[in-house]
């Protein structure tokens, strides 16, 4: 098909240059078949199983193994092209152990051909999939097809008795090796602290349930402040910059009898962690308020707006980006994301925040600053935290960073 560019000329010069203009554009479609560098031929391989695969993208990493817990994207087909199932809708890689019967036997035979950061398809008989039993939207003795992606493999962790420069126990019974040994500054509490870190569940099938290489930035908080689990605050304290350590952690100084998220309930967890960086954290200096106007709310809340934004304060469902510092009655400074250069992220009227934090952000607009007394009904009440006494009313300074629906 001719460009619309060209189209114009060969019109417009129809009579005199049509015959110049048809064969300059056969030179140049001549020319540009000649230089296109020719697509590469996908080779399709069969096992003998009767797996069939075809690798769009060799990775660079390791080839998985018996036992790895694995990290795949995925979009599976039915022999009639149509979709049934893909973790790109859904947002969310699976992970699965390999050798563990938790997925067909067509991935169980095909992962083992692939590297980390790989891209496949395979098709697969029945024979390696279903075979002739129906299962959900897969009809019986069904060729399914997979486009898969090998996003990370997670080798297991290794015992504690694993070798390692040195291994110790802390008081209230965190376990740690110290894998690699770093020449930084030895942590404290008080200090601001960066860290990569994998997170597993303690159990025979180490399931990884978080990561912060995945996001691409490192964890910042700051220690000793309640930030982390009571298990990270004991047992960082005892290691210094540059270290690698791999730490066990028992549910008590975890995620407690309750659990929380993909944690189940009394679970003990297991981490890696890289210390990247720690240092003294700068003070954020409290929101000058005197003789600002103080809004009273029927709920009892009280907000003094230090700078006023711009646009229509957000709605439930916004998603909000936040800096803060936190402040007890007696003025002590106990959290603060502007300590940490991290701004907090979190989903307006969906829970995420303390109920006063949810409460004051919708009388706020994009890019303002404000003061909120939040009284103890609407922050830890009379239960508080390990940094919040019973029943204390609590001073934020905010800003609202960004509002986006």
């Amino acid at each position: 098909m001719q460009s619309p560019a060209l189209t114009r000329t060969i019109k417009r010069n129809a009579r005199h240059k049509g015959l110049l203009a048809i064969l300059l554009f056969s030179l140049v479609m001549g020319a540009c078949s000649i230089l296109r560098p020719p697509e590469p031929v996908r080779e399709q391989y069969t096992t003998e199983s009767g797996l069939v695969y075809t690798i769009l993208r060799e990775g660079y990493g390791p080839k998985p193994a018996e036992g790895d817990l694995l990290e795949v994207h995925y979009t599976g087909r039915l022999s009639d092209g149509s979709v049934f199932d893909s973790s790109y809708e859904r947002e969310e890689p699976v992970q699965f152990r390999l050798g563990s019967e938790q997925v067909i036997k067509g991935w169980e035979e095909g992962m083992r051909l692939m590297r980390e950061g790989g891209k496949a398809i395979f098709v697969i008989p029945p024979a390696l999939a279903y075979g002739d039993m129906a299962f959900g939207p897969v009809p019986q003795n069904e060729t399914l097809s997979f486009e898969v992606e090998l996003l990370r493999v997670h080798r297991p962790a290794e015992s504690i008795e694993a070798e390692g420069i040195m291994t110790s126990t802390t008081p209230s019974g965190v376990k740690y090796i110290l894998l690699e040994e770093g020449e930084g500054i030895p942590l404290d509490d008080g200090m601001h602290v960066e860290l990569h870190y994998m997170a597993f569940l303690d159990d025979p099938d180490q399931q990884m349930f978080d990561n912060s290489y995945d996001r691409g930035e490192p964890l910042r908080f700051i220690l000793g402040r309640g930030m982390v689990i009571a298990g990270w605050d004991e047992a960082l304290a005892e290691l210094r910059v540059g270290d690698k350590a791999r730490m066990w952690v028992p549910h008590q100084l975890a995620y407690g009898e309750r659990g929380r998220g993909p944690v189940p309930p009394e679970t003990d967890v297991m981490f890696e962690v890289d210390i990247l960086y720690a240092g003294e954290p700068g003070v954020p200096q409290p929101f000058p308020t005197q003789g600002r106007d103080t809004l009273h709310t029927e709920s009892g809340m009280q907000l003094i707006i230090v700078e006023e934004g711009t646009g229509d304060p957000p709605g439930p469902g916004s998603i909000l980006t936040v800096h803060y510092s936190a402040y007890l009655e007696d003025g002590s400074l106990f959290d603060s994301s502007v300590q940490r250069s991290e701004p907090i992220h979190f989903v307006l009227g969906s829970g995420q925040v303390l109920q006063g934090l949810d409460e004051a952000f919708t009388y706020l607009r994009e890019g303002s600053k404000a003061r909120l007394i939040i009284p103890p009904h609407l922050a830890y009440g009379e239960p508080g935290t390990d940094t919040v006494p019973a029943n204390e009313s609590l001073v934020f300074d905010v800003e609202l960073i960004q509002i986006r629906k």
